[in-house]
C-alpha cells in the first residue's frame, strides 16, 4: 500500500537545547496542544506533529477487525510508520534544530497513544512516552507487552483516561480502564516511573 504524504510541523520558540516531543495527530497541526502547554508554563520544548496518517492502518501494531461490524479494520502497519519516523522524520527534524534535543519523547491520543507505548518495545529512540486515552484495549497488546522485553528502558511514561471511557457497549473498548491499570502495573514492575491520571 502506498504511504500517505506526511505533514510535519515543528513548534519551538527557544534556541537553547530542549526536549523534543513527537506527536502523531488526526487533524490540525498541533498548535492548540503547544499553546495549552505554554499556558501551563511547561518547561521549554519542541513539539513535532505528524499529520496525514492513515490512522487505523499506520498506528495499529498488527491487523485485526474494526471496533464495530462493518467498521474499517486495523491494518497493522505501525512498523512501517515507525521506520519512517526513525529513519526519515526524526533525522530531518533534528538536523534543523539549533541544538540536539536534551531528550526525545513520543506522545499520542487514542490509537496514537497505543502507538507511543508500542514503540517502546521496538526502539530505544524515545526517553519518555505519553499515552492520553490510549487504545490499550487493542486486542493482544497487554499480553504482548507482558511477553516481550522493551528495547530500552524509558525514563518515564504518562497514561491518562477519561472517566466515562469504560461506559461503552463496545466489546473491544469496555475494558480499557483495566488494560490501562495493567500497563501502569507492568511499567512499575519493570522499574519505570509511570503516572496514571483519570480525567473528567
Amino acid at each position: 500500500m502506498e504511504a500517505h504524504q506526511k505533514q510535519i510541523t515543528v513548534h519551538a520558540q527557544h534556541a537553547e537545547s530542549a526536549p523534543v516531543i513527537y506527536l502523531p495527530v488526526v487533524m490540525g497541526d498541533g498548535s492548540e496542544v503547544y499553546e495549552c502547554c505554554r499556558e501551563l508554563d511547561c518547561p521549554p520544548f519542541a513539539l513535532v506533529t505528524i499529520g496525514g496518517l492513515d490512522w487505523n492502518r499506520e498506528l495499529s501494531p498488527w491487523a485485526c477487525d474494526g471496533t464495530v461490524r462493518d467498521a474499517e479494520p486495523f491494518g497493522g502497519q505501525a512498523a512501517g510508520f515507525l521506520d519512517e519516523l526513525l529513519n526519515q522524520i526524526i533525522p530531518q527534524v533534528e538536523s534543523s534544530l539549533p541544538q540536539p534535543p536534551t531528550w526525545r519523547g513520543i506522545a499520542g491520543y487514542s490509537l496514537a497513544g497505543l502507538f507511543a507505548l508500542w514503540s517502546l518495545w521496538q526502539t530505544g529512540a524515545f526517553d519518555r512516552a505519553a499515552s492520553a486515552s490510549g487504545s490499550l484495549w487493542f486486542p493482544g497488546f497487554i499480553d504482548y507487552a507482558h511477553q516481550h522485553a522493551m528495547t530500552a528502558t524509558p525514563d518515564a511514561v504518562y497514561l491518562s483516561l477519561g472517566k466515562k471511557e469504560t461506559k461503552t457497549p463496545n466489546r473491544m473498548m469496555r475494558y480499557v480502564l483495566d488494560d490501562t491499570h495493567a500497563m501502569e502495573k507492568l511499567l512499575g514492575d519493570r522499574g519505570i516511573l509511570a503516572a496514571f491520571e483519570l480525567n473528567p
